[in-house]
C-alpha cells in the first residue's frame, strides 16, 4: 500500500480509508468532500467549514492566487493556511481547469509546483491536459503523452513533505484511461485524480463516467487514493464511491446557491418552486421557503450554500455508514431511482461487477434483492465463480424448495435465485441468506439458471436434475440439455 493511504473497510468498490497528509499534520478519513474555495469569493468561510460542517480538507486554486498580485503576495507572506484561516489539509489545483476552459495558461508545471510548495499547499497538482470526452484517438493519445511527461517532471521536483497528485487522463477511451492509471501508479506520486469528467457529468452521462473510472481503477490498483475531479453533486456520490472513488471536490454548494438552487440527494430544485423545505438541517428548520426568498441576495446565497453543504456532508456520512454496514449497493440503488441517467450509471457499474468483486467483502450483513439489477451484483458473480470449487456427487437434485421428491439422488441442493445452486450446508452463509421477494422476477431466474449451467459445465459427468416452479421456457433454455427438468407445479395436485 502507499504510505499515505490505508484502507479501513470496504464494500463493493467503496472504501473507508485514511489519507495521511504529513505537511498539514492531519489524517483525512475517506470518502471525503473537499469544498472548493474561490480565493476571490467568501460564500462560506473556511473556518466555518471546519467548525460547523466538519470539513477536514478543502481545495483552492493556486493558479488564481498566482495570477493576482495581492493574493500572491499575501499567500507568500502569510502562508495558505493563515490566509484562508483553515487548520485542516489544503489541496491546490494548478490551472488545468483554466487551461481546459481558455486554451492556455502562463505557468509551467515546474513553476506552479514550486509556487504551491512556497505558499504551503499540502497536496499539489501539476499542469495536466484535461482532454474532453469523445475527441479523436490521436488527440487523446497526444494529450495523454504530454500529461505523462508532466507527471515525470512532478515526480522529479523537490516537493518536501507536500503530497503531489497524478491526474489520470485519456478522454473516453477505456484503454487509454487504464494505461494512464498504470503509468500514474508507477510514479512516486500520491493522490490520483480522474480528470476531465465534468463534461460527462454536466451532460448526465453517468454511465460513461463509470466506465472511465472503472478503466482508471484497473490501471491504478487497490492502493491508490482516487479523486474524482469536479464531482460536486451529492446525488452521484454513492455511485462514484461504489466504483472506487475516495475524494470529491465540490463547488456546487456555492454555484447553485448563487443561482437560488437548493440541493437534495435526488437532484436540484429552484428555490422559487419550493413550498416546503424537505430537510432538517439548521437552515431548513429555521426558515421557510418564503423566508429564504425574502432575504437580501447575499444572505440568501449564504443560507442556501449552508444548506447545500449540510446535504452534501450528510451524504458522505451516509455513504461511510453504508460501507461499514455492507449495504452500499442498496444505497446506490436508491439513488439510481432519482434519475434515468443515474440508473444508466448503476447499470454500467454492474457491468463491472467482476472487477468490483475483487474488493467486495466475502461476508457482511444481509443481501437485499430490490430490483432486477440486483441479479448482477458482485455477490452473485462471486457465488457463481466459486461453483466450480464445489464437490458434486454422481447424482444431484437441484430444487427451489423442499417439496421436490428426493428419492434416488446422492444429494439434494437448493437453488436460490439469483445465485443459483448450493449445498444446503451453505444455506446460512452470506449471501445465500438474501432477502428476496416472493414474486421472483425474470432477471433473478435467469441468473439462477446461469448458475445451474455453470455448475453442470464444471461437472460434465454428474447426473443433474432441476426441480423448478414454473420457470419460463426462455429461462430454461439456458440450462444444459443434459439436465432433467421437473416442474413442481405438476406435483402439487398429486
Amino acid at each position: 500500500m502507499r504510505e499515505c493511504f490505508e484502507l479501513r473497510g470496504a464494500d463493493a468498490g467503496g472504501r473507508i480509508g485514511e489519507l495521511t497528509v504529513p505537511r498539514a499534520g492531519v489524517t483525512v478519513e475517506t470518502p471525503a468532500l473537499l469544498p472548493v474555495i474561490n480565493p476571490n469569493l467568501d460564500t462560506i468561510r473556511p473556518r466555518r467549514l471546519a467548525d460547523e460542517f466538519g470539513a477536514e480538507i478543502l481545495i483552492t486554486n493556486s493558479y488564481i492566487i498566482h495570477g493576482d498580485d495581492v493574493l500572491r503576495e499575501r499567500a507568500r507572506t502569510d502562508g495558505l493556511h493563515d490566509m484562508l484561516d483553515f487548520s485542516g489539509a489544503i489541496m491546490t489545483d494548478s490551472g488545468s481547469f483554466q487551461l481546459s476552459e481558455y486554451g492556455e495558461i502562463d505557468v509551467t508545471t515546474e513553476e506552479i509546483l514550486a509556487f504551491q510548495r512556497e505558499i504551503g499547499s499540502d497536496i499539489a497538482t501539476p499542469v495536466d491536459i484535461p482532454t474532453p470526452p469523445d475527441v479523436s484517438r490521436e488527440r487523446a493519445e497526444a494529450d495523454l503523452e504530454t500529461t505523462q511527461e508532466r507527471l515525470e517532471i512532478a515526480e522529479a521536483a523537490d516537493t518536501g513533505e507536500m503530497l503531489v497528485s497524478a491526474p489520470v487522463q485519456g478522454s473516453t477511451d477505456p484503454d487509454l484511461r487504464e494505461r494512464a492509471g498504470r503509468h500514474a501508479a508507477g510514479t512516486d506520486l500520491d493522490v490520483f485524480p480522474v480528470g476531465a469528467v465534468v463534461p460527462l457529468m454536466n451532460d448526465y452521462r453517468y454511465d460513461d463516467m463509470i466506465d472511465v473510472v472503472a478503466a482508471a481503477k484497473r490501471g491504478l490498483g487497490a492502493d491508490a487514493p482516487v479523486h474524482l475531479f469536479g464531482a460536486g453533486h451529492p446525488m452521484m456520490f454513492a455511485l462514484a464511491v461504489a466504483m472506487g472513488c475516495d475524494l470529491f471536490d465540490s463547488a456546487a454548494y456555492a454555484i447553485y446557491a448563487r443561482d437560488d438552487r437548493y440541493l437534495t440527494v435526488r437532484g436540484t430544485r429552484a428555490l422559487g418552486d419550493l413550498e416546503y423545505l424537505p430537510c432538517s438541517c439548521a437552515v431548513c428548520t429555521e426558515h421557510s421557503p418564503d423566508d429564504l426568498r425574502a432575504l437580501p441576495a447575499d444572505d440568501r446565497e449564504s443560507e442556501l450554500a449552508a444548506h447545500n453543504l449540510h446535504v452534501t456532508f450528510a451524504e458522505i456520512r451516509r455513504i461511510k455508514q453504508a460501507i461499514r454496514a455492507g449495504d452500499l449497493l442498496e444505497l446506490v440503488e436508491q439513488r439510481a431511482r432519482a434519475h434515468p441517467t443515474m440508473l444508466d450509471g448503476y447499470r454500467a457499474l454492474l457491468d463491472h461487477a467482476a472487477q468490483l468483486e475483487r474488493s467486495d467483502p466475502v461476508s457482511k450483513g444481509s443481501f437485499f434483492y430490490t430490483s432486477h439489477e440486483s441479479a448482477r451484483r458482485p455477490e452473485v458473480v462471486r457465488h457463481q465463480q466459486r461453483l466450480e470449487r464445489l464437490s458434486v456427487p454422481d447424482s444431484l437434485l437441484l430444487t427451489v424448495d423442499r417439496s421436490a421428491p428426493d428419492d434416488g439422488f446422492d444429494e439434494v441442493w437448493r437453488v436460490q435465485p439469483p445465485f443459483g445452486p448450493f449445498p444446503r450446508a451453505l444455506s446460512k452463509s452470506y449471501p445465500l441468506t438474501a432477502e428476496v421477494p416472493a414474486r421472483t422476477d425474470r432477471a433473478a431466474l435467469e441468473a439462477a439458471a446461469d448458475g445451474v449451467a455453470r455448475l453442470v459445465d464444471a461437472n460434465p459427468n454428474a447426473s443433474v436434475s432441476l426441480a423448478h416452479r414454473g420457470w419460463p421456457a426462455s429461462v430454461l433454455e439456458t440450462v444444459p440439455e443434459s439436465v432433467e427438468l421437473l416442474d413442481l407445479r405438476s406435483t402439487d395436485d398429486r
